[in-house]
């Protein structure tokens, strides 16, 4: 009759736990776009510069040291690193939630009951040897094994397992992400600085020339042909000169020091060729198709596991609503005094359970993460979606940009070699007194602008090249 009762309890309690079961809330389904246009500018070509080496891209010798330099040394490639050692070890975890617990254990321990009590009363009465009662105080050695094992029906820990993997792969994903704009960071900033170097030298130049024309003033106000207007005129244009010149040098300070803080090194002298660079050639452009974003950038591939990773945590919360199967064992030996401990079987403990347990009432809490799951896979699968349309206007904002830029380069470079030939002119006619020196000051200050202008055009046809390396997915390979 006993065992008939604990039939029907248990019986009992499997109904209610199906019941339970039953109202689980239903996964809301989410299916990612992954479409995008199908070329760039009407080009199927599907040759792409991002499966190049970034060693073979990056022809100057002085730059490729910069980048290995800051590939070994720099802070955030290194914290991004461990971060994946962080993953690599959640896996390890995982796995170990798969597998049995198994330990050892070996206590003492020493008890005194009172003697007018149930169980004093009864240990006060036991003879364990004819005339000799019950130890009091009692003592208790053990030495046992144990194990403890979760049986995953409902895959809820394989799938958390699954997950740990796919986020690691998606933190190697990070670093790649990071590495390649990290190359390009140094290479800019590289171009920057050579940049930099060249209008210093430009401007060197043109104080030169502006303390002649201001020499050749002075001569003509002697003369009378000119007032000491025209040299307080010229000599503010040589003071205003010397002062640009002491700004580009905080600048070249300023990113020599950032290019040594990228490479994770104290402030020093960056190596460079400041000679011909309005000679340096930009690389050829190839940049393939669209599709090709979906394999080459490091971003877009971790957030397509990251959103992998999502759907199966919404897995893992919905497997919480179901029961779980457990089964614990022991095995070993328990006596009161150490002596009894070795003898066989009388000494002998052991034991095995299995159980079932799942939530009936008052669910909120696993509801709330299961709903915490669903809107974290939708966030992951939003963020996916952005983040191939964030990649496709990137290259398609910067080859516009290399277009524009090489046609804006043209321009400039006639307009420096024409107001180039003027400065001679005005000089000429200034001298025959045929112009005024309002008309050389103001020829001076355009050329000076121009040439500073068709360096910074440079630059910007140099970063524009580098960034679309990087936006095609380029330089972590």
């Amino acid at each position: 009759m006993y065992k008939l009762k604990i039939h029907h309890c248990i019986g009992l309690l499997g109904i209610c736990l199906a019941i339970a079961s039953c109202k689980i809330p239903a996964i809301m389904q989410s299916t990612e776009n992954r479409s995008v246009p199908e070329s760039y500018n009407n080009t199927r070509d599907t040759t792409n510069i991002s499966t190049i080496q970034w060693r073979s891209f990056f022809t100057d010798k002085n730059l490729v040291n910069l980048v290995d330099t800051a590939l070994k040394n720099n802070q955030e490639l290194m914290i991004t690193l461990q971060e994946i050692e962080m993953a690599r070890n959640d896996i390890r975890f995982r796995q170990g939630q798969l597998l049995p617990i198994v330990g050892a254990r070996v206590g003492m321990g020493v008890e005194k009951v009172g003697r007018y009590t149930s169980q004093g009363a009864g240990d006060a009465s036991t003879e364990i040897t004819p005339g000799k009662e019950f130890p009091d105080p009692l003592t208790d050695y053990a030495a046992a094994a144990y194990a403890n094992w979760e049986v995953d029906i409902w895959k809820k820990l394989h799938n958390a397992k699954k997950a740990a993997v796919t986020r690691y792969l998606a933190t190697v994903e990070g670093k790649n992400f990071v590495r390649t704009n990290l190359i390009a960071e140094v290479a800019s900033s590289y171009y920057e600085l050579l940049a930099l170097d060249n209008q210093l030298e430009f401007v060197k130049q043109n104080i030169d020339l502006q303390k002649n024309a201001l020499e050749i003033v002075k001569v003509q106000k002697e003369a009378a042909r000119v007032t000491e207007l025209a040299v307080q005129k010229f000599q503010a244009e040589v003071l205003n000169s010397q002062g640009l010149e002491f700004e580009i040098l905080q600048k070249v300070k300023e990113t020599e020091n950032r290019i040594n803080f990228l490479l994770g090194r104290y402030p020093q002298e960056i190596p460079r060729d400041k000679t011909n660079f309005l000679s340096l050639m930009p690389a050829a452009v190839n940049s393939g198709i669209p599709s090709q974003l979906l394999a080459n950038r490091p971003d877009i591939k971790q957030a397509e596991l990251e959103l992998a990773a999502a759907k199966l945590d919404v897995k893992v919360a919905r497997a919480e609503f179901y029961p779980s199967f457990g089964i614990s064992a022991s095995l070993g030996f328990q006596a009161f005094k150490p002596s009894y401990l070795v003898k066989f079987p009388e000494s002998m403990l052991y034991s095995l359970a299995g159980d079932v347990a799942g939530p009936l009432i008052n669910r909120n809490a696993i509801k709330a993460e299961f709903f915490n799951a669903n809107s974290r896979q939708l966030q992951a699968m939003y963020n996916y979606e952005r983040t191939i349309l964030n990649a496709y206007l990137e290259v398609s904002t910067q080859l516009s940009k290399i277009s524009n830029l090489e046609k804006r380069y043209d321009l400039k470079s006639k307009q420096v070699d024409a107001l180039t030939r003027s400065i001679d002119i005005s000089n000429d006619l200034f001298k025959s007194a045929r112009a005024d020196y309002l008309e050389v000051l103001m020829t001076q200050r355009d050329a000076l602008e121009s040439k500073l202008e068709l360096i910074e055009t440079k630059k910007e046809q140099l970063n524009a090249v580098t960034n679309i390396y990087r936006n095609l997915g380029g330089g972590w390979k």
